[in-house]
C-alpha cells in the first residue's frame, strides 16, 4: 500500500466525480471533502483491509477493483461482493471491517478520515442522501445477485456477470450500454467461478460456449469484445435494461 500527498488531485476533475459519495456536492462542501481526503493505492493480489480491523477511513474506488469476502469460522473464506470505480468501502459510524476487501488490479482509493467525515455528514445534507442511495443500490444489488446465484443457469450466470461490468464500463464514461464494445473482465475465470458460485471447469466451458456462439469474442487474458450488447443481455435472462451495477 503506498500512500499519495493530501491535493494530488482535485475533487472537481475526479473520474468518479459524478457517481461518488461527492456527486451531489458543489463549493464549499467539496472544500470540506478536500481538507479531509487523501489517497492510498494498492497493487493486485493486496489486501486493504481485513475483516475485524478498525477503520480509521472510509473511501471511494477511484480505479480498479476490489473483492469483498468473508472468513468462516472454520476458515473457509467466500466471496461476497466486488468493488468497482465510484464504489464506497466502509460505513459511517461503523470503526470495524465487516469483510476483507482485496485489490484484484491496482487501486487507487480515496480515502476521508472516518471522524470527520461521520461529522460531515450530519451536517451536509447532499453526502447523507447520496449515501443512501448507494446505500439503495447496494441492496437492490443484493437482492438481483441471489436471483442470479438461486435461479439462472451457469451460462445465464456468465453472461449476467459480463453484462454487469459493460454497463459499469459505459456508466462511467456517461454512456448507455449497447452495440459493440470492448471491456477487462476484472476477474481472473478461478475468482469468477468462486464469485459465481460455479467450478472452474463450467466457467471455461460456458465462456468457450459464448464465444463459439458469436455473443462474446476473447482478446488476451481477460479482454472482451461484445459484437451486440442487446445479444449478450438477451443470454443473461434479463430484460434489455436490467442490471444491477448500471
Amino acid at each position: 500500500m503506498t500512500s499519495a500527498p493530501h491535493g494530488d488531485a482535485s475533487c472537481s476533475e475526479c473520474p468518479i466525480r459524478y457517481r461518488a459519495v461527492c456527486a451531489h456536492c458543489e463549493g464549499d462542501e467539496l472544500q470540506r471533502l478536500e481538507d479531509i481526503k487523501f489517497y492510498r493505492s494498492y497493487e493486485a493480489g493486496q489486501p486493504i483491509v481485513w475483516e475485524g480491523d478498525r477503520m480509521d477511513f472510509v473511501g471511494s474506488i477511484v480505479s480498479g477493483v476490489a473483492t469483498l469476502t468473508q472468513t468462516l469460522e472454520d476458515g473457509r473464506t467466500q466471496m461476497v461482493g466486488l468493488l468497482l470505480p465510484s464504489d464506497f468501502l466502509g460505513r459511517p459510524g461503523r470503526d470495524r471491517a465487516a469483510y476483507n476487501a482485496t485489490a484484484t488490479t491496482r487501486v487507487t482509493l480515496c480515502c476521508f478520515r472516518r471522524r470527520p467525515f461521520d461529522d460531515l455528514m450530519r451536517k451536509t445534507p447532499h453526502i447523507a442522501h447520496r449515501l443512501l442511495e448507494m446505500t439503495l443500490d447496494e441492496l437492490d444489488a443484493a437482492r438481483e445477485w441471489m436471483l442470479l446465484l438461486g435461479r439462472k443457469t451457469a451460462r445465464e450466470k456468465i453472461a449476467s456477470f459480463i453484462a454487469i461490468i459493460a454497463r459499469r464500463e459505459a456508466s462511467l464514461h456517461k454512456r448507455q450500454p449497447g452495440g459493440r464494445m470492448e471491456l477487462e473482465l476484472p476477474l481472473t475465470r478461478e475468482a469468477m467461478a468462486d464469485y459465481l458460485g460455479l467450478t472452474l471447469e463450467t466457467v471455461s466451458r460456458q465462456v468457450s460456449a459464448l464465444k463459439r456462439d458469436g455473443v462474446i469474442q476473447l482478446q488476451g487474458k481477460r479482454g472482451v469484445i461484445l459484437p451486440d450488447f442487446a445479444r449478450l443481455v438477451e443470454e443473461s435472462g434479463d430484460d434489455s435494461d436490467g442490471g444491477w451495477l448500471g
